[in-house]
């Protein structure tokens, strides 16, 4: 079989021209023997890809393709693979594209913390070559990155799951969401209606958290059992003491007080960050922590463990996302970059047509 020599992506140029992507032709890096090469067939539209070509996380390598929710079918696999992957199979690849697979944190079924970790956009690898995206005809990746789709989940709805779905997973899974424990979702967006359906196909009690009460019946019909609005006068002292785990998908701290979050929490309870809001964050004061001994953490995408988890466990229960299409193209990209940023979706994108823009 003939293999591509080269991709053909949607690139961002700069930061001053976000919202009009190009169609570039670039070389990927050297197909290496652990390799997999993919023929992209969606790619959900995520809040980093915004953050990054819009220079808000800092400096970009223009020109850029982003994307980093890919589905594809496997078309080249290397002579040294170990994970039983096939040409024609369905895949995904989430936003870790290498690991060193050596150090403690790798071994450990942590090589999201790995020090040697490269994003699948936007990363140096070796030679200088920057890492590509998805809103591409293909993607080259490391086969412990490319994870096997089950049958049942769609593509479209699958697709947002690989970054937005793993994001919210990971801190529920790790920190004990399940029957008995109840959870808040802070910030009801692409990544907290994951926190919604995946707290609750864990188990757990689930809590929606948002500022205002326009999404309470989009949080209820997602399966919720509760919801709080946080511009209601004293509305934290009724669930003081009261939960196990808050996980904090908004991607703004702007007159977010944090101290009536954290009293929300039982004697340990967790307060775990995922959303990643441009600026200086949170400041905290220790007295404000001390009366409940809460926890204040982070967390990072998701394992492959975690992922591959997940995906068995959205299929098992039958997960619906809320997902819109948009067809991949100059003009789809850039409409759903603008619309992902000015916060016009219910609740993620998924590109799709890929073969109408790829042939």
């Amino acid at each position: 079989m003939v293999y591509p020599d080269t991709f053909e992506g949607f690139a961002v140029q700069s930061a001053e021209t976000w919202t009009k992507p190009k169609r570039t032709t670039y070389t990927p890096r050297p197909f290496e023997d652990t390799d997999i090469d993919i023929k992209v067939i969606a790619c959900g539209v995520c809040g980093s890809d915004v953050h990054t070509v819009t220079g808000g996380w800092g400096a970009c390598p223009y020109p850029l393709v982003v994307g980093h929710e890919i589905v594809g079918h496997v078309l080249r696999v290397g002579s040294k693979t170990t994970t039983g992957l096939k040409v024609g199979d369905r895949v995904g690849v989430g936003a870790q594209a290498f690991a060193c697979l050596q150090c403690k944190q790798c071994k450990t079924d942590n090589e999201i913390y790995c020090k040697h970790q490269l994003d699948t956009y936007g990363a140096t690898f070796p030679g200088g070559f920057i890492s590509q995206g998805g809103y591409a005809s293909h993607v080259r990746v490391h086969e412990y990155f490319v994870f096997p789709i089950p049958d049942a989940l769609e593509t479209k709805l699958v697709a947002p799951m690989l970054c937005a779905g793993a994001t919210a997973f990971s801190p529920l899974y790790r920190n004990g969401a399940a029957p008995g424990k109840k959870v808040g979702i802070v910030g009801i967006g692409g990544i907290g209606h994951f926190g919604i359906l995946f707290g609750k196909a864990l188990g757990a009690e689930v809590w929606a958290i948002s500022r205002s009460n326009a999404k309470k019946a989009d949080a209820l019909k997602l399966g919720a059992d509760g919801y709080i609005a946080t511009q209601d006068k004293d509305w934290a002292e009724p669930h003081a003491l009261t939960f196990d785990l808050i996980v904090n998908c908004a991607n703004s701290s702007k007159d977010f007080n944090l101290d009536e979050y954290l009293s929300l929490l039982g004697v340990n309870g967790k307060f775990i960050n995922v959303g990643l809001p441009e600026g200086d964050g949170f400041q905290i004061h220790p007295f404000k922590m001390m009366g409940n001994a809460a926890v204040f953490g982070f967390s990072h995408i998701a394992s492959r463990k975690e992922i591959l988890y997940m995906l068995n466990l959205a299929a098992e229960k039958g997960l619906q996302p809320w997902v819109e299409t948009i067809p991949v193209g100059e003009d789809g990209c850039g409409s759903a970059l603008k619309r992902c940023h000015d916060n016009d979706v219910k609740y993620r994108f998924t590109l799709v047509d890929y073969d109408k823009a790829f042939n």
